[in-house]
């Protein structure tokens, strides 16, 4: 080789030093992009009788700056800080529905039990009366408005969901083809990386884990295979697999995320495989959050409805006639869906019946649930905790529901039934009257003592206990009538039975301490009668400035209720709303907390990789001026070797 030869080798060196140096430059600002430099390398020297003399230079390779392991920190941190910040957009939206004090349930809550307490004040108030009918409603549109808003909420995230999946399809297929084009570019020299294209497919693979936390596989031939979940393969080489957002099987109004498989079929991932990225948060943010709220609201109204009902029942209004339901429960009822892929026959026919207890609506949950069958036998599984129970019994009581499997006629094992005692609590109750008058703030019974009687002993205003029975014997007369100072009977007068004879009194039977119990009420005698004393229990005719059962209604405002354990009910409608509050505020902080500090993660990770891989403007304007000398050292050699080889001619002459 000839030092014309060295020279050119050094011009190209310099060249490619200056060629690169300004792509780096130019691609400063580029997303993704990882700066390169030139890798040079000494041409082979030739052997002479001196030694071996260099034969000049080449350049090896252009080299991408990148380090795997920093990218892949960059990658796991972005998921989760995408994923905190999807489930923190959507969570303060609940966060700030329930604790507006003006948007909230509290007010309207406030506002009801006060209306009861001005009836109580004045039971015979018609106004007073028309103004808590006003309240109900006011409270019922406050349940109605916030159910709304949160299933508002839930498309919102459905259509968010589809958004979503939309996108990871377009770049799986991005990816895929960025994957085609590498494998030709590296078919052509395998020695050679194209690293331009490798940038541009991690940016399309960093947008996607922004998406969905993914997984990636390289391959031989120089393209990638990404995965998500718990291997589900959404691109391998040069194919891409769709993802699809459907309705769930178990609840047509969910839309969950499905992948498309050979031959068109779909196969549902659970919504545990479905983690990091937007779509990550979204789904955590509904399974964990607004499906628990929602149940919660229902939950609330549920039980307030039902208490004040049972309450209302033990009651008289104004025109005397017994409580009735003040809330309409017809539609609030638990919902029961066949799964989408029962048998055909279970879908219209044999469905099982659930109803919630009203005795033990204080062990209601607000989970949802699901019920099995393997053919012969049921099991009711608990979702939030995955807690099963074997339904033995018909009905069986089970968390505050009824569950009656003998409607379920149609047997096929693996069919299953989603049950949600409270999803539509919230949504579909109603006030039950209009009329002002049928409000019962009465008690339905009174008590007297015979003005003629000679005895200390006294007996008090009574108390309703359970509503009548279908035959209205709550109203009828009763007469407790002391034999002795020690003895009484008691005798129906209405239907003129005897009901006891020569009860022993203080102790009496069936019941203890001078209580006398009677079909749904009770009456307690205290004192020393005397023989013939008579006590009378009866109908509450006219009784329009009653207030006793307003009050007791009044008194469930802080009555514990709900959230029944071992030992009975713990809470309050307003501590068990304040619960709820308390659990979404907390879950907006932990999520608000997570969010910061996986930006942070990301942040330090990116700075990191940034200062490996990322273009350092004043480091290329050094390069430039390195490779511009190199350059015209190189040149100076084609100078010298010319004034060199002149000279030798001019020698020959």
């Amino acid at each position: 080789m000839s030092i014309f030869s060295v020279g050119v080798s050094g011009l190209n060196a310099a060249q490619a030093g200056i060629l690169t140096a300004s792509h780096n430059i130019s691609n400063a600002s580029t997303p993704g992009f990882s700066r390169q430099e030139t890798v040079q390398g000494t041409n082979i020297p030739m052997l002479t009788g001196s030694g071996f003399q260099g034969q000049g230079t080449h350049v090896v390779t252009v080299k991408r700056i990148y380090d795997e392991f920093l990218g892949r920190q960059v990658l796991s941190a972005e998921a989760s800080a995408s994923e905190m910040d999807s489930y923190l957009a959507q969570i303060k939206q609940i966060d700030n529905l329930l604790a507006d004090p003006n948007a909230g349930l509290s007010p309207a809550l406030a506002a009801f039990f006060k209306g009861v307490q001005d009836v109580a004040a004045n039971p015979a108030s018609i106004p007073s009366r028309q103004s808590m009918l006003s309240a109900a409603q006011s409270l019922v549109a406050r349940f109605q408005s916030i159910d709304q808003r949160m299933t508002e909420i839930r498309d919102g995230t459905n259509s968010q969901i589809m958004g979503q999946v939309t996108a990871i399809n377009t770049y799986s297929a991005q990816i895929a083809d960025i994957n085609q084009r590498i494998i030709l570019a590296q078919a052509g020299n395998q020695t050679q990386a194209p690293n331009d294209l490798l940038d541009q497919r991690d940016q399309m693979l960093k947008d996607l884990n922004k998406l969905i936390r993914v997984s990636t596989l390289t391959q031989g031939d120089g393209s990638f295979n990404v995965f998500i979940g718990n291997g589900q393969p959404l691109v391998v080489g040069t194919q891409s697999y769709q993802l699809q957002a459907v309705a769930s099987r178990d609840d047509p109004e969910r839309i969950v995320v499905a992948m498309k498989g050979v031959g068109g079929t779909t196969l549902t991932l659970p919504d545990s495989q479905i983690t990091g990225g937007t779509l990550g948060g979204l789904v955590a943010f509904r399974s964990q959050s607004l499906d628990a709220a929602q149940n919660a609201m229902g939950r609330l109204a549920l039980s307030l409805a039902q208490n004040f009902n049972d309450q209302h029942h033990l009651g008289m209004d104004l025109t005397g006639a017994l409580g009735v339901d003040f809330f309409n429960l017809s539609n609030a009822v638990p919902t029961v869906r066949a799964n989408g892929g029962n048998s055909g026959s279970t879908l219209v026919t044999g469905m099982p019946t659930v109803t919630i207890d009203s005795q033990n609506i204080d062990e209601l949950t607000v989970s949802d649930y699901t019920l099995t069958t393997d053919g012969t036998n049921f099991t009711l599984t608990r979702l939030s905790d995955n807690v099963t129970t074997a339904i033995t019994t018909v009905p069986q009581l089970v968390d505050g529901m009824s569950i009656n499997t003998s409607t379920w006629t149609s047997l096929v094992a693996g069919d299953k039934f989603l049950i949600q005692p409270t999803r539509v609590g919230a949504r579909n109750i109603a006030v039950g009257f209009s009329d002002a008058r049928m409000i019962a703030a009465a008690a339905p019974v009174r008590t007297s003592a015979a003005l003629a009687n000679t005895g200390t002993a006294s007996i008090n205003s009574g108390t309703v206990v359970a509503p009548p029975p279908p035959n209205p014997a709550l109203q009828n007369k009763v007469t407790i009538t002391f034999t002795s100072a020690t003895t009484y009977d008691v005798l129906d007068v209405t239907t003129a039975t005897t009901l006891a004879t020569g009860v022993v009194y203080p102790d009496p039977l069936p019941a203890t301490g001078g209580v006398v119990t009677y079909n749904g009420w009770t009456a307690q005698i205290t004192g020393n009668p005397a023989t013939g004393d008579v006590f009378t229990v009866e109908t509450n005719a006219n009784g329009v400035a009653d207030n006793r059962n307003a009050m007791l209604l009044g008194a469930l405002q802080t009555a514990a209720t709900m959230l029944g354990s071992a030992s009975g009910p713990t809470a309050s409608y307003q501590s068990a709303y304040s619960q709820i509050v308390s659990e979404v505020g907390s879950k907006t902080n932990e999520v608000t907390s997570i969010g910061a500090s996986q930006q942070s993660l990301v942040d330090h990770a990116t700075e990191s990789l940034q200062q490996l891989a990322g273009v350092n403007l004043d480091e290329e304007a050094a390069n430039l001026l390195r490779y511009q000398q190199a350059y015209q050292a190189s040149a100076k050699i084609f100078e010298i070797a010319s004034k060199i080889f002149d000279e030798i001619i001019a020698l020959g002459r």
